[in-house]
């Protein structure tokens, strides 16, 4: 391994995993690299021969930021999680994991298998204490700015104890990637009305409301309110958030394939548009998920961000600025706090309810 020098531990980047390749990986490197001054300290896992090509191309053969550590193996999309954990213990993935439960890496970026990314990092950093199941999480545009929605597919089968972890992490997420000082938290069903929603949901409410002092619950929160600003969290459970993530990215692409196919129909429309390029830029910019790229594993005793397999150089980068953010502001350390503050409040109180009073028969 070649060695950074000084300061805190570096970023691991897993180099091999995505479907672009690691040549895609080092143009990010680059990226992230020149945009922060070589600050950042950055290890890349990956295959060395491959990887040292690649970097003398690039010009960053011998930087004093940047180090390798080889690992001869790839755990692929088609692997299946715990078998590929079990069987190549020198994946670039795995090497990544380990760098940071060791303490020589303060985060770990990948492309690679979700799954496996997930189960490993389950496996080698455990959970917080008081955290049952890590969550992923991922930042999505609105009306005005963004939101946080978690979980986007790690605990597809959720409790409501999860819901109340899912909004202590999206909150303390929020406020390190939004710069938001008090996120406002949405629980995500199908109405806004106490009681309106499936036996998940409505469980999770008053356990929502009972840690008032610790989020800032706006309530039951329905699907159309999330795209505009009525909160910077929005909690669910990982098969619903997965479902609205996809959805909301299938729906981009459509607006934006729709659009240029439309501008494009005739000369008229297209002259117009040669005018609203400025409005069509601003808007690109708005919807571009590269910009929040990285989503990370929440309620992991380490930190863990999964970027898309097909993620390009400028959404890798994005994905290796956030893990650097997250690490200063020591965002661990205070999810920590308040999972131990909201785990000792313990169940909500019963609402009182008065009793009838007996029916009066009036006597003969």
């Amino acid at each position: 391994m070649t060695q950074n020098s000084g300061g805190p531990a570096p970023i691991a980047v897993d180099a091999m995993g995505g479907d672009r390749g690691p040549d895609e990986v080092v143009a990010a490197l680059r990226l992230a690299l020149d945009e922060d001054g070589h600050r950042q300290r950055i290890t890349l896992v990956g295959d060395e021969t491959v990887l040292q090509p690649l970097l003398r191309r690039a010009g960053l053969d011998g930087v004093a930021a940047l180090g390798v550590l080889h690992a001869s193996e790839v755990i692929t999309m088609d692997d299946k999680p715990l078998v590929a954990w079990k069987r190549k213990r020198d994946a670039s993935m795995v090497r990544a994991i380990e760098l940071v439960k060791a303490g020589a890496a303060s985060a770990a970026v990948s492309c690679g298998n979700t799954g496996a990314l997930m189960a490993g990092g389950t496996l080698r950093l455990r959970t917080i204490e008081g955290v049952d199941r890590p969550a992923l999480a991922a930042v999505i545009p609105r009306e005005g700015g963004h939101f946080i929605l978690i979980d986007v597919g790690a605990n597809p089968e959720a409790t409501p104890e999860h819901l109340l972890h899912n909004a202590v992490l999206g909150t303390h997420y929020a406020r390190v990637v939004l710069g938001v000082a008090r996120p406002r938290v949405g629980l995500l069903t199908i109405g806004t009305e106490e009681g309106k929603g499936n036996a998940l949901t409505t469980a999770a409410h008053p356990l929502l409301k009972h840690a008032g002092h610790v989020i800032h619950y706006v309530g039951p929160t329905e699907g159309f309110q999330v795209f505009t600003d009525h909160c910077d969290v929005a909690v669910c459970d990982g098969f619903t958030g997965n479902l609205l993530l996809k959805s909301w990215e299938s729906l981009a692409h459509f607006f934006k394939g729709t659009l240029k196919r439309e501008l494009k129909a005739n000369p008229l429309r297209f002259a117009g548009s040669v005018l609203s390029l400025g409005a069509f830029d601003a808007l690109k910019r708005r919807i571009n998920p590269d910009r929040y790229s990285g989503a990370p594993l929440l309620g992991l005793r380490g930190n863990v961000l999964k970027a898309h397999g097909s993620s390009n150089r400028h959404a890798i980068r994005a994905a290796i600025r956030a893990a650097g953010d997250i690490v200063r502001a020591d965002m661990l350390g205070h999810i920590a706090a308040d999972i131990a503050r909201v785990n000792a409040l313990g169940s909500p109180p019963v609402p009182h309810t008065s009793a009838h009073p007996p029916p009066h028969h009036p006597s003969s």
